[in-house]
C-alpha cells in the first residue's frame, strides 16, 4: 500500500500519521511503494479510504505484492519483486529484524523522554513553591509598607499636635503680659480722665472758697499722676513664627524605603577562586560568587540571600563568612582547622549554585610549594642604569582572569614605579597622572618641575620640563592629561596657565593665561574641549582648543555650583563633567554646558564617603573611580554615585593619594604622592 494523499478538509494526527496506516489495521504491510501509479500496467488493486486519529487516508492497495524486504540505502520498504527489479543491486534485509530495530530504538527513545516527566513534575512543584512563596513575600511586603506609612502617620499627628499645645502656651504666656500691661494702661488712663475733669470742674464753676479747699488735694494728685511711671513700651512682641525644614523632610519620604530584590538565579551563579581548589590548614581560605541572571547575565546589585556552610571532614561545621561587595559579588572566606577533604555548600534562594557543593582538601602548609611570584624584584629600565624603579608583583589573586568581568570589584597591585628624588624615574610630590591610547602613563611631577613619561609596563621612556615663569617652562605643574592628538596638557598652577606640549615634549603653546588664579585638574571632552579646574578660584573653566573661552560656572561655598577647593575632574562617555570637591567632601556631576546633575559622597570612612577626594577617572561602562585623600583608598562608585566597591590597595597602602587614570589596556594607575611613587592596580570592568 502507498499513502498517496490525505483529506485536506480533516486535521492531521497530532504527532503526525503513522508509517502504515493499512498495517495499523492488518497486522501487516499489505503493498509496495515501488508499485505506485502501476494500475494502468495491469496490475489489480484498490482506492482504500482509512480513518486514524480523526484523518482519513486515501491509500492504493496493490493485490498480491506483499511487502517482504528492506532496502537499506534507500530506506524503504518494499516486496519480492522490487529487489530483483530496481533494487537488485542493493543491499536488501528482511523486514521484520528492521522493524524489531525501529521497534526498539523507538521504545528507548519512549522511554528516555518519559524518564523526563518525573523531573519535569519536580520543577513544576519547585517554580511553583517559588511562585508562591513571592507572592506571600508581596503581600507581607505590603502590609509592612502600610504599618510603615501608618506609624508615620501617627508620629506626624502626634508631633502636629504638639506643636499645637506649644503654639497655644506661648502664645498664652505672651497674652497674659500683654493683657496685664494693657490693664495697667488703662488704668492710669482713667485715672487721668478722672484728675483733669474734676481739676477742670473745680476750675471753671468753682468758687474762691472751693478752688482753695481742693487745690492741695489735686495738685498732689495731678503731681503724682504726672510722675508716676506707667509701661508705655510693650512688654511682649507678636513674633510667633512657624519654621520648619521641609525640603530634607520631602525628599527623605520621597526615597523612603527601598524594595531589596535581585533577578540572580542558582543555576546560573559561579563560584571561582583559590579556595575552591585547595585549602591550607590555620589560613583564611577565600572564593569569590558571581551571581548571574536566567540569561547568563551579570547581576549588578548586591543584597542577595546567599548562605556559605562548610562541612568539616569529621562531619561538624567550620566557620564560614560572607561578605557583600554590593555589586552583584560576594566574597566567600573559611579557614579550615584540620587536614582532609571539606564540603563547601554554597546555596542562593535555597538553591544550590553551579557545582556546589564542592569538595576542598585541606593541607598543611609545609606540603604547600612556595610561589615563583612571591619574590620582591627590581626593574631597571633599558634606558638609564641609574634609574630607580621598584616594579612590585603579588600572587594572583582570586579575581584574576583572563577574561574580563563587568563588576569592578577588589583589583591588586601590579607594580609601583619611583621613589623620593630628583632623577629620572624619581619624584618629589607628584601631583596629576594621565594615560593615552598608545600606551603612555604621563606623570606631573610637581616639585621637580616636569613631566615624565612611561610605558604602560612602568618602563621610563620620557622626560621633559624646565624651571621657569616662561611660555614653555614650568613652575608648578599639577594636573595633565592627553588629547585625543597626543598632545600633553599641564595645569602649571603656579604660572596660573595651561601649557600644552607635542608628544615628544616640545612645548606648543599655552592658554588660559590672565583668567586661571590656580589650575589644578584639567581633562579633555569628546569636543577637543579643554576643562580646567581652577582651583584657588573655585570654579571650572571650558576652553576651545585655540585658547577661546567657551564658558564658565563655579563660585566658593557649600551649594550645587559651588566648590571650596576643587582639585582633579573627568568626563564620561556622556560628555558630562566629573568633579572632586576637595573641602565639600563631595563628587560633583556637571552636563557638558555646567549645569548640576547631582553630587554624592559626604564627610566620612564609611562606604562611599570621603575625606578631601582628589583624583577621578570614568571607565567605559560609566563607573568613577575616586581616589580618597584623607582616607589613603579609591573607591568605585556606578554611574550614578551609588558605592560599588574599593580597589585593594592593602599590600602596599597609599599615603595621600592624587591623581587617577585608566590605561589603555584596563589598569587603574594612580599617583602616591605620599610616598613619591605612582602604582598601577588590575581593574576589573
Amino acid at each position: 500500500m502507498e499513502v498517496l494523499q490525505r483529506d485536506p478538509d480533516t486535521p492531521g494526527p497530532p504527532h503526525g500519521p503513522p508509517s502504515d496506516p493499512l498495517s495499523a489495521v492488518t497486522g501487516q504491510p499489505l503493498c509496495c511503494p515501488n508499485h505506485e501509479g502501476k494500475v494502468g500496467l495491469g496490475l489489480g488493486g484498490a482506492v482504500v479510504c482509512i480513518v486514524v486519529w480523526g484523518t482519513v487516508w486515501v491509500a492504493w492497495v496493490a493485490v498480491g505484492q506483499v511487502m517482504e524486504f528492506y532496502c537499506e540505502p534507500c530506506e524503504t520498504a518494499m516486496c519480492r519483486d522490487c529487489t530483483e527489479g530496481e533494487h537488485r543491486e542493493h543491499l536488501t534485509v528482511p523486514l521484520r529484524d528492521v522493524v524489531g530495530q525501529h521497534r526498539a530504538a523507538l521504545q528507548q527513545q519512549l522511554d528516555a523522554v518519559r524518564s523526563r516527566l518525573p523531573q519535569l513534575a519536580a520543577a513544576v512543584g519547585l517554580v511553583s513553591e517559588i511562585s508562591q512563596q513571592l507572592g506571600q513575600r508581596r503581600r507581607e511586603a505590603e502590609a509592612e509598607i502600610g504599618s510603615t506609612f501608618e506609624e508615620l502617620e501617627a508620629a506626624l499627628r502626634q508631633r502636629r499636635g504638639v506643636l499645637v499645645r506649644d503654639l497655644e502656651a506661648t502664645c498664652g504666656a505672651k497674652q497674659k503680659v500683654l493683657q496685664a500691661q494693657l490693664e495697667s494702661l488703662r488704668q492710669g488712663q482713667e485715672s487721668i480722665l478722672s484728675s483733669c475733669a474734676f481739676t477742670e470742674q473745680a476750675l471753671d464753676h468753682g468758687t474762691a472758697s472751693e478752688v482753695l479747699l481742693v487745690k492741695k488735694q489735686m495738685s498732689e494728685r495731678l503731681s503724682e499722676l504726672a510722675s508716676r511711671d506707667f509701661p508705655e513700651h510693650p512688654q511682649e512682641n507678636a513674633q510667633l513664627d512657624y519654621l520648619v525644614e521641609t525640603e530634607g523632610v520631602r525628599r527623605s519620604i520621597l526615597n523612603l524605603g527601598v524594595l531589596v530584590t535581585t533577578s540572580a538565579t542558582a543555576h546560573k551563579t559561579v563560584a571561582t577562586g583559590e579556595g575552591l581548589r585547595q585549602a591550607v590548614v590555620g589560613q583564611p581560605s577565600s572564593l569569590s560568587v558571581t551571581t548571574k541572571d536566567k540569561d547568563g547575565e551579570l547581576v549588578r546589585s548586591g543584597s542577595a540571600s546567599l548562605r556559605f556552610q562548610v562541612t568539616a571532614p569529621d562531619g561538624g561545621a567550620a566557620e564560614a563568612e560572607v561578605t557583600d561587595n554590593k555589586n552583584g559579588t560576594y566574597e566567600l572566606l573559611y579557614t579550615p582547622r584540620a587536614e582532609g577533604d571539606f564540603l563547601l555548600s554554597i546555596l542562593l534562594y535555597g538553591q544550590p549554585i553551579r557545582g556546589s557543593p564542592f569538595r576542598v582538601r585541606a593541607v598543611k602548609a609545609c606540603d604547600v610549594p612556595p610561589s615563583p611570584d612571591d619574590v620582591k624584584r627590581r626593574v631597571k629600565s633599558p634606558s638609564s642604569g641609574h634609574i630607580r624603579q621598584k616594579a612590585v608583583r603579588r600572587p594572583s589573586s582570586m579575581y584574576s582572569s583572563g577574561k574580563k568581568k563587568e563588576n569592578p570589584i577588589e583589583d591588586e597591585l601590579i607594580f609601583r614605579v619611583g621613589s623620593r628624588g630628583r632623577e629620572k624615574g624619581e619624584f618629589t610630590n607628584l601631583q596629576g597622572i594621565s594615560t593615552s591610547s598608545s600606551g603612555r602613563i604621563v606623570v606631573a611631577d610637581s616639585n621637580n618641575q616636569c613631566v615624565q613619561v612611561f610605558s604602560n609596563e612602568g618602563q621610563f621612556r620620557l622626560r621633559f620640563g624646565v624651571r621657569g615663569r616662561s611660555p614653555g617652562q614650568l613652575q608648578r605643574p599639577t594636573g595633565v592629561t592627553v588629547d585625543m592628538n597626543g598632545d600633553i596638557i599641564i595645569a602649571d598652577y603656579d604660572n596660573r596657565w595651561v601649557s600644552i606640549f607635542s608628544p615628544e615634549g616640545k612645548f606648543k603653546t599655552k592658554i588660559g593665561a590672565g583668567r586661571l588664579m590656580g589650575p589644578k585638574g584639567v581633562a579633555v571632552d569628546r569636543n577637543g574641549h579643554i576643562i580646567v579646574v581652577d582651583n584657588k578660584a573655585c570654579c571650572v573653566f571650558i576652553f576651545q582648543s585655540n585658547g577661546k573661552l567657551v564658558t564658565k560656572f563655579g563660585s566658593r561655598g557649600t551649594a550645587e555650583r559651588q566648590f571650596a577647593g576643587p582639585h582633579f575632574v573627568a568626563v564620561n562617555n556622556k560628555n558630562e563633567i566629573v568633579v572632586t570637591d576637595f573641602h565639600n567632601h563631595s563628587v560633583k556631576v556637571y552636563s557638558a554646558d555646567g549645569e548640576f546633575l547631582f553630587k554624592f559622597g559626604s564627610h566620612g570612612e564609611g562606604n562611599g564617603q570621603f575625606n578631601a577626594p582628589t583624583g577621578v577617572a570614568v571607565d567605559a561602562n560609566g563607573n568613577i573611580i575616586v581616589a580618597d585623600w584623607g582616607n589613603s583608598r579609591i573607591q568605585v562608585f556606578d554611574s550614578a554615585g551609588s558605592f560599588l566597591s574599593y580597589i585593594n590597595t592593602a599590600a602596599e597602602p597609599l599615603y595621600g593619594p592624587q591623581g587617577l587614570a585608566l590605561t589603555s589596556d584596563g589598569h587603574v594607575v594612580v599617583a602616591d604622592s605620599g610616598n613619591h611613587c605612582f602604582k598601577a592596580y588590575r581593574y576589573l570592568q
